[in-house]
Parts: structure tokens; C-alpha cells; sequence
């Protein structure tokens, strides 16, 4: 029978053992929440933008469990509703929708030595998560796991039942898709090597190492090393008795290398007995690897690492605090603001060093933090908007990241994944993101650098265009045309349009006025997707046709579909945030524009799992008499996709994209235009929401938000900013920031 006991028992029925009264926000948060439902997140120890996670993995080795990473499609390494657990991986992804990282698994087992995962693997109880730590007991060898960690290195403490135990480091298996890593003794309580990584979403040459150092607390009885031997055939075969089995080596203590390759520590243990072992990581190197894990965890026990690690957290989320609204509310709320603080992660190590985007050198970030895992084409509509209002300090760190790595590779990230671009979706997305951060005040980066970055990806010929290599159709044709049956050519202009535009207002800021014309002019011609006869964008061929025939629901169920990526043209043809006016025009006015966004709902053709149309529900608010549309639009999507259960995201998390989209969302302002210092505001989940800010970044050092509607279905009446009656629900940045504090009355 699976753990449906303790926390989880509980969660099943979205009722955690908290009460109303509790101070902790550490204790809202439901790391199970997104664990199923392909939400992708996992319940692992990691701290705020930590390296380093350590995660169960449970999704592979056994015909019991409902999914396999190696049956289909699977980018985490956690699903709530498998049942064995072949070990904690090191580094993993929160969110993704493609495979990758999840390695350096690391399994307890007792009894007679087996290194094969699919036998040593085993079911659990007893599992339960807060940030920052994670524990479970294995009913097939009574252990008692438990995993907590600090930014660069991994804690994991055993707890063993009388008898032989051992402590398994399997370097052949995990989510990535590469292969290949080596492992050296260097003590009988430490073992080195590294890793190869990579291929995210099927990119073959994003491939980088992970360096390691393991350290056991106690000194083992033996250890050796294992291999998986290629199959043989004939003579050969006869002559090797390990002929396609895991070969264990017993006597030989250098390195070894290979595919599917480990390491075992074998103990006599006493019954409650704790082994402790503590896995440091660098992607610059085994000695930085080392050195990480000695500043990190010297003199620390592991209480002592759990305790810092949940104070982290609990700092962390004090940032924004709420009164009043249900104990779910809450739980939804914290839970969202710890999933968007889990990427983007820290790069350098203790030292500074850390590798060079797309390049072999090792470089140091002189005191400022390097950044890694920019999963921009979901995160710049959102997540960055939100750091750069609650965490202002880190977003000029990515920023400055983001500069750094044109600098070193040439060009600004799309999706980058440790110093390695996976050019996984479309657009150019950095451009909004520094943008954003330049009009709220976060300059300290070199700015005219960031400009020609900027400058050089949408002005550069296709062919020699790293990020927009369909560049030449957009430049001469004002869209990309349809070359090929499924090419996104619509979605990549889109993407473009929006870039453009806040790359317009970049340069109007910065007097080049004639740029800021130019790029303004070309952000508009999404026009020539309009087809009158449909209502939608539709796909465009080289000699100016429609693409015949044609069916704007295709994509709907994530179907190839010509021109568009992962959605239908209904989920991409509001998708001009930086010109509603226009788009309002183009649609026939704005009692038409209206009532075609309300079939979007009405119909069902609103995907809650994917980006392009999140912000639907906010456009509404630009037509006065219509705002109530948002305000109930948004409660029934909260209602209804964002919940304390394991399936409590509707699909990918999206490296945090949506769940900020309901932390947003429940705090009453949204940032809806990419680039655009913008909110939209509708109606808070809360009574009061008070937002930390920094006076060095706002000018002031907290913004109020007040006014949650006595009942669902009572609608804002008016709303005051700074004590003054608005006039629209849409406000600026600056106007936020002078008045500090937003009052809603229904």
C-alpha cells in the first residue's frame, strides 16, 4: 500500500495539519502540490535559487509504478503517484517539459549487495517535505531517509536497521539523456568524479560535465566500484562471466569510467544507526566541487543544515505577507511564491568560478552572482516582472547575467541551461526581461552593451542569426512565412513582435529615436496575420496567401499544427499584449473584440497549461464596464486549476510561470505586457497584502495592497492608489511605487 499516511494522507484531502493561527510561512507551503497532473515539480530539499536539489527519484525501475521515464515522454524525476524509489538525484529541474539533470542517484539498501536498480529499488512510507528537507522509510530495508541541503552540496542522513548496509552511488542512470561519467577513490570516505549532461529537449550538443565529491560520515566494512559489461557474443561470451550484468570490482581502487557506471559502500550497521553522506557539485570542477562542500558544511551537523535551510525559506517568503483569506488561499499563495524561487539557480561557485556560456574557459562573476536555467520563453511574462518587484537585488544579478553571456557567446539567452543554449522555443525573450528591469529601476548593468545585444538579434540576416533565424522573412515580409509544414512560423513572428516593441521603447529611453520608430513600426505588423474570415491569426505563405485549409482549433490538444507551437491559433490571436488598442481595431471594435475573447472562454478553447494566452483573462480591463470580466474570470480559474492537492497546477509549472501566474493573480496585479512597466489590477484573495520593497530600487519600503471582496460574486466598484480614485484598472510601475498602496472597495 502506498504512503497515504501523515502529510500526504492529509494532502490528498487538502487539508494540512497547519492551523489559522500559525506564524511560519515555512509551514503553507505543500511541496507535493504539482507533483502530479504533469506539473513536473518534486517534493526535494533546495534552497532559493540553490545548485544544488536533492530529490527522490521514483520513476523508474518497477512495473508498478504508473509512470516510466524510459516508456515515454517524462521530464521529472518525481511523480506523486509511482511507488519506487531507487534513490535521491542531485540537481534536477523543477517544472521543465523536456529531460534532463536528475543524476548522481544515491540509494541505501541492506542485506546481500545488489547494484541493479531494478532489483535494489524499493517502496515507501512515511513521506513527507517542507522547504528545505524531505524524508521517507523504505518498507523493503526499514530506512529511514531524509535529504536537506545548502546552495552547492546535498545532505543525505540514513537511518539503518541492524545488520549489512550499503550506500549506492549510481552514476549511469537518471533523466538526462547523455551518457558517460567517471569515479575515483580518493579515501575509504570519499569518492570524486563528474558527469556528462545535456541534451535538453533533444538538442545533442548542449552537453556539459558535473563535477562531484561524495563524502560518507562513517568508514565503510568494504567498497568497489561497478560496471554494466557490454553483451557478448560467441567465445567471448563463455569467457566472461559477467557478460552483460553489472560486474562488481572489489580489488581495483583507481578511477573507472563508462556509461553505467557506480559506487558502493558497504557497513555493518547497528540497529538506529545514521550514515550521513554529503555530495558537494561544480560545474567548473572536482576541486571547486570540494572546496563547495567544505565552506558549506564544516562543523555543520545535519540539524544544523536543516534549520538554516528552513530559515532561508521562511526569509525568503516573509517578503510578501498576507492576512486574512482561507488557510487554502494561503497554502496556495506560499506554495506558489516557493516554486518561482526555485530557478533561476546560482552558477558560480564559493570562489566566483564558473563556466563560460558556450565556451571553454572558466570565468569569475567579481562579487555579483551568475545565474543559470533561463527558461525565458515562460518566465519573461511573468516571473521576472515579479522578482524585479519583490527580489529586485537577484533580478540585477540575472540581468547582469544575461548581458554577461552576449559578452562571452554573442548572443542574449533564449534557454539557457548551464553555460549551454538548448534554443528550446521561439522568440527573443531576453529583450522584455532587461527591459522591464531597466524601467523599474534596476540599471546597474551596462546598459549600451545590453542595447547592441539587443540590437544585433533583430537586425541580423537569418542565416547568420542565433536567435531569430528566420529573421529575413520578418524583416522583408513584415511576418515569417509558412516554409515548412510545421515550422511555428506565426508563433515566431509573435514572439518577435513583442520583443520589438519593448526593444522600441529601449531605445526611445536610451534617444535613439530613429530606432525606436523602427522597431515600434515593425512590432505593429502582426496585422498581416489577421484573417477576417476566422476572427484569428492564420499562417501565411511566402507569396502573401492564407494558408488553406485552415482550422483554428488544431493545436488544442498539443497536435503539430502549422504555424503555431504547442496551441491553436485561439490561444495565440490576443497575443499582441503591447497593442490592444490596435488588435480592438483590427477585430471590428470593441463590443466584437469582447465578445470573441468571451468565446475563448465560453467555448473552451483557453489552454490554463501554456503560456501564450495566460494573460486572456486580463484584457478585458482595458475596456472600462468590463473589468468585472476579469475579476471573475481569474476567481474561477484560481478556483479551479490552483489547488493544495498533488494535481494542483494545471500542467508544467514552467520553471515557476504558472504558478506566478496565481500569486499574481491572488495579490490583484498583473504584469501583462512583456517589456512594458504595466500592471493590470482585479481583485485581491486577501484582505491586506503588505510587499517588502527595497528603498535603493522603489524608493519606498513596503506597498500596501488592501480589499478583498466580502463574496465571490461582488465586483470592485472603485479603486484608490495612494488615496486617489482611479480611473482605469491599469496602472505604471512608477505610479505603484509613488503611491505604495492600493485600496479596492466592492
Amino acid at each position: 500500500m502506498k504512503r497515504r499516511i501523515g502529510m500526504l494522507l492529509v494532502a490528498t484531502l487538502g487539508l494540512f495539519a497547519v492551523t489559522e493561527a500559525q506564524e511560519r510561512l515555512v509551514d503553507y507551503v505543500q511541496p507535493f502540490v504539482g507533483t502530479t497532473n504533469f506539473g513536473t515539480t518534486n517534493p526535494g530539499a533546495v534552497l532559493p535559487h540553490g545548485m544544488m536539489s536533492v530529490v527522490p527519484f521514483n520513476v523508474m525501475g518497477s512495473e508498478e509504478n504508473q509512470f516510466d521515464k524510459d516508456t515515454r515522454w517524462w521530464s521529472t524525476p518525481y511523480d506523486y503517484t509511482n511507488t519506487y524509489f531507487t534513490g535521491f538525484s542531485h540537481v534536477n529541474l523543477s517544472g521543465v517539459g523536456c529531460p534532463d539533470m536528475g543524476s548522481l542517484l544515491l540509494m541505501a539498501t541492506t542485506g546481500r549487495l545488489d547494484v541493479n536498480y531494478r532489483n535494489y529499488g524499493s517502496k515507501y512510507t512515511d513521506e513527507s517535505a517542507s522547504p528545505g528537507y524531505y524524508t521517507n522509510r523504505l518498507t523493503k530495508y526499514n530506512i529511514l531517509t531524509e535529504a536537506t541541503t545548502t546552495l552547492r552540496t546535498g545532505i543525505t542522513r540514513f537511518t539503518f536497521p541492524e545488520g549489512e548496509s550499503h550506500i549506492l552511488l549510481n552514476l549511469g542512470e537518471g533523466l538526462t539523456n547523455e551518457t558517460g561519467a567517471m569515479i575515483r577513490r580518493v579515501s575509504e570516505t570519499e569518492i570524486e568524479g563528474t558527469k556528462l549532461l545535456g541534451t535538453f529537449c533533444y538538442n545533442p550538443q548542449a552537453v556539459f560535465p558535473i563535477y562531484f565529491v561524495m563524502q560518507v560520515s562513517k568508514a565503510p566494512k568494504s567498497q568497489g566500484y561497478w560496471k554494466f559489461q557490454r553483451p557478448m557474443k560467441g567465445v567471448e561470451a563463455e569467457w566472461d562471466q559477467d557478460n552483460g550484468k553489472y560486474k562488481l570490482y572489489t580489488k581495483y581502487a583507481k578511477e573507472l569510467a563508462g556509461d553505467d557506471v557506480g559506487a558502493y559502500f558497504t557497513f555493518d550497521t547497528q540497529e538506529g544507526e545514521q550514515v550521513e553522506v554529503r555530495l558537494g557539485v561544480s560545474f567548473v570542477s572536482i576541486e571547486n566541487a570540494r572546496e563547495n562542500l567544505r565552506l558549506e558544511t564544516e562543523g555543520k551537523n545535519f540539524a544544523d543544515i536543516r534549520k538554516a535551510a528552513e530559515e532561508t525559506w521562511e526569509a525568503d517568503l516573509n517578503r510578501i505577507q498576507v492576512e486574512g483569506g482561507t488557510l487554502e488561499q494561503k497554502q496556495v499563495f506560499y506554495t506558489a511564491l516557493y516554486h518561482i524561487l526555485i530557478h533561476p539557480n546560482i552558477l558560480q561557485d564559493v570562489n566566483g568560478d564558473y563556466p563560460q556560456m558556450e565556451g571553454d574557459k572558466i570565468l569569475n562573476g567579481e562579487g555579483h552572482n551568475r545565474y543559470t536555467v533561463f527558461s525565458l520563453w515562460d518566465t519573461y511574462r511573468n516571473v521576472h516582472q515579479l522578482l524585479s518587484l519583490v527580489y529586485p537585488e537577484r533580478q540585477m544579478d540575472m540581468v547582469r547575467s544575461m548581458v554577461a553571456m552576449y559578452e562571452e557567446h554573442g548572443w542574449l539567452p533564449k534557454w539557457e541551461l548551464y553555460a549551454r543554449e538548448t534554443l528550446t522555443m521561439e522568440g527573443d525573450p531576453a529583450i522584455p526581461v532587461i527591459v522591464d528591469s531597466y524601467f523599474k529601476g534596476l540599471r546597474d548593468f551596462d546598459v549600451e552593451r545590453a542595447y547592441e545585444a539587443m540590437y544585433k538579434s533583430a537586425t541580423s540576416a537569418g542565416e547568420h542569426n542565433f536567435l531569430r533565424p528566420d529573421n529575413d522573412d520578418y524583416l522583408e515580409l513584415g511576418y515569417v512565412a509558412l516554409r515548412g509544414q510545421f515550422d511555428n512560423s506565426v508563433s515566431h513572428a509573435l514572439e518577435y513582435y513583442v520583443a520589438d516593441n519593448a526593444l522600441s521603447l529601449f531605445a526611445d529611453a536610451l534617444g535613439k529615436k530613429e530606432d525606436a520608430r523602427r522597431f515600434r513600426t515593425q512590432s505593429l505588423k502582426y496585422k498581416n496575420y489577421f484573417s477576417k474570415e476566422y476572427g484569428t491569426f492564420r499562417p501565411k505563405l511566402p507569396n502573401g496567401a492564407f494558408l488553406t485549409p485552415f482550422n483554428p482549433k488544431l493545436g488544442e490538444n498539443f497536435e503539430p499544427n502549422p504555424g503555431f507551437h504547442e496551441g491553436s491559433a485561439y490561444n495565440y490571436s490576443f497575443f499582441v499584449p503591447h497593442d490592444i488598442a490596435g488588435l480592438t481595431k483590427l477585430m471590428g471594435g470593441r463590443q466584437k473584440f469582447v465578445r470573441a475573447l468571451q468565446a475563448i472562454f465560453d467555448e473552451g478553447h483557453y489552454d490554463p497549461t501554456n503560456e501564450p494566452n495566460i494573460a486572456y483573462p486580463y484584457l478585458f480591463s482595458y475596456f472600462r464596464g468590463e473589468e468585472w470580466r476579469t475579476q471573475k474570470i481569474v476567481t474561477e480559474l484560481l478556483r479551479k486549476y490552483f489547488t493544495t492537492l498533488p494535481s494542483g497546477i494545471p500542467g508544467n509549472d514552467d520553471t515557476g510561470t504558472m504558478s506566478c501566474w496565481a500569486l499574481m493573480s491572488m495579490m490583484g496585479i498583473y504584469s501583462d505586457v512583456p517589456g512594458v512597466p504595466e500592471y493590470t489590477l482585479t481583485a485581491p484573495a486577501f484582505d491586506r497584502i503588505t510587499i517588502k520593497l527595497d528603498p535603493k530600487y522603489h524608493g519606498r519600503d513596503q506597498l500596501v495592497i488592501e480589499g478583498k471582496p466580502a463574496q465571490d460574486n461582488q465586483y470592485i466598484k472603485e479603486i484608490h492608489l495612494g488615496g486617489k480614485k482611479l480611473k482605469s484598472h491599469r496602472i505604471t510601475h512608477k505610479e505603484l511605487m509613488e503611491a505604495g498602496h492600493i485600496q479596492y472597495k466592492y
